[in-house]
């Protein structure tokens, strides 16, 4: 075999991906505009992947570019490191560019002194790739967020919760939540502290569930916690309005997901004088009255609607970025304007720019991180990618975490995340994703703010 090309990036280079070390894929020089020798393709089958060895003079944080083509359209690619832990890149579709080779930013990565290896394997294949860029990051200036919030006349509670995130933001500091009531005693009951923030679902409030019985106490739980001093988020896994396939093997509670409905969201939006289009309005109308209640109590939410819409397995990002933005801004204009709720503080949830509803009905970019057991990295790729598209303006957060990130990498890499909760069950109650010695060092570590480090958020 011919020897390992090892390239020294301790003062920023460019590594051509030709030269690394091949499995399942080769070297390719079709498509014109690479740089070196070639690119490397075939990314078809799962294990296919290319390694590339670094070499770097001391332990320290790099900024990673890959240069890449996707002339078949958006791909991603799983990026590993040192052979552990790792995340997926997006590469946009490079079809209609007038390059096919476009750059990908990968966030950070934390090389050893001496020699590491990056690999890049296969996921969503079919793309090229023909160099990475390293380059020694730069110590984080301070963000650019302000205390200004999409809603009009907020209520002066939900300023003091948005003013309480921002305060910590960027200090190496970070808000601990878990999702349920039920993981909250769990973590009381076994860890002996009480997380900063309760993560509720508006779920069982949707009229296709409660039609078929369904009742929710996650009004009644947010006011509880509330009294406690804590913070409240929701989301909602808004059921489809209609048409729900509602079989033995499609139940009318899977009206969530994609396949658990035809409710054509693209068709619907466009007949607005239709009866699905109706219920549609009446949905949200039903949701709002349950936060109304939370706004009478003078509870802020920090409401995050159509949640992981990219991922396309619920309905409401089955057809797509248009629809999904417009459904988005019709909630805002239905909740804003004509429900008058002035205590919710909106989270967006997608990484993906051609999804964005847009800056003047967002005031935080979230990510759901569901990495690989055992990685408690600081999901560095994405929150870059969330820095980038929210122009550092925006609050970033990981609104969902299976493995809770660990708070001494988050320091190393400056992934200022807010805010973080964990999801419910088997996510914190078991030792598969986050054993019970890591959520203790969790909720030890002083930079994880908890419930009793809240102090007088609400103010007077």
């Amino acid at each position: 075999a011919a020897p390992v090309v090892v390239v020294d990036v301790s003062n920023g280079a460019k590594a051509e991906a030709e030269n690394g070390i091949f499995n399942g894929v080769t070297a390719g020089t079709t498509t014109p505009g690479f740089s070196g020798t070639g690119f490397v393709q075939g990314f078809d089958a799962a294990t296919d992947s290319v390694t590339i060895t670094l070499y770097s003079s001391k332990q320290a944080l790099y900024d990673l570019v890959v240069r890449y083509a996707a002339i078949y359209g958006e791909k991603q690619t799983f990026m590993s490191l040192n052979g552990a832990g790792g995340g997926n890149i997006v590469f946009a579709d490079t079809t209609t560019a007038a390059s096919p080779w476009a750059n990908a930013t990968a966030g950070q990565v934390l090389l050893n002194a001496g020699n590491n290896t990056i690999s890049f394997t296969n996921n969503w294949g079919w793309y090229f790739i023909d160099a990475i860029y390293l380059t020694p990051s730069p110590a984080p200036g301070p963000h650019k967020v302000t205390s200004s919030l999409v809603v009009p006349s907020i209520l002066p509670v939900a300023q003091a919760l948005f003013n309480k995130l921002l305060s910590k933001y960027g200090s190496g500091e970070i808000f601990s939540g878990q999702a349920d009531p039920a993981g909250v005693a769990w973590i009381e009951a076994n860890i002996g502290t009480t997380p900063a923030i309760i993560g509720l679902d508006m779920i069982e409030y949707s009229p296709s569930r409660v039609l078929y019985g369904s009742t929710s106490t996650a009004v009644e739980d947010a006011i509880a916690f509330d009294a406690r001093n804590g913070m409240v988020a929701f989301q909602w896994h808004w059921n489809a309005p209609s048409h729900l396939i509602n079989n033995d093997t499609v139940p009318w509670w899977k009206g969530i997901y994609s396949y658990g409905s035809t409710f054509n969201l693209t068709a619907v939006l466009a007949a607005p004088t239709s009866a699905d289009y109706g219920l549609l309005i009446s949905d949200m109308d039903a949701i709002a009255t349950q936060l109304l209640r939370l706004q009478a109590a003078n509870i802020p939410v920090l409401w995050r609607p159509l949640h992981e819409a990219d991922g396309t397995w619920f309905w409401w990002g089955a057809y797509g970025p248009e629809s999904c933005v417009t459904l988005y801004r019709l909630m805002y204009d239905r909740f804003t304007n004509h429900h008058k709720l002035h205590n919710l503080i909106w989270v967006w949830n997608s990484l993906t720019p051609s999804w964005y509803p847009g800056d003047d009905v967002v005031d935080i970019l979230s990510y759901d991180s569901y990495p690989p057991f055992g990685d408690h990295g600081p999901v560095s790729v994405q929150y870059q990618q969330l820095i980038a598209f929210g122009k550092d303006k925006k609050l970033v957060t990981l609104a969902e975490v299976g493995n809770i990130p660990d708070p001494d990498i988050l320091k190393l890499y400056h992934a200022d995340w807010s805010y973080f909760v964990t999801w419910n069950g088997e996510f914190i109650e078991t030792e598969t994703y986050n054993p019970l010695v890591f959520k203790k060092k969790v909720y030890n570590d002083p930079t994880v703010l908890k419930l009793t480090d809240l102090g007088n958020w609400k103010g007077s």
